[in-house]
């Protein structure tokens, strides 16, 4: 019986840490939430505009980056890196494998 308990306590102590883990994944130092899903269509010109506020492309940045938030509803923060606190955004690949969302 006190293996099952150990088992039980381990098996709990690595759920909270993986709900942990999920849930800051949601959230960068400024506190706002960037996860999947976090923008309305009508947020994603703006948070467009300030991601591609510092590229001399901006153009085709502004293209590629309406695109993405059009589709993924996120727009990460930052002006280029920071990928990874939205996975659709991220994971978008073009043909050739290269990130289709800048």
């Amino acid at each position: 019986m006190a293996n099952n308990s150990k088992l039980v306590l381990i098996f709990m102590v690595l759920v909270l840490v993986a709900i942990s883990i999920k849930e800051g994944n949601d959230y960068v130092s400024d506190g706002r939430n960037y996860g999947e899903g976090s923008l309305t269509p009508t947020q994603c010109e703006p948070e467009c505009q300030r991601r591609c506020g510092d590229t001399k492309y901006e153009k085709p940045c502004l293209f590629f980056r309406r695109k993405c938030c059009k589709t993924c509803l996120c727009v990460p923060p930052g002006f280029y890196w920071n990928k990874e606190v939205c996975p659709c955004y991220n994971n978008w690949k073009t043909q050739q494998g290269g990130p289709k969302c800048p």
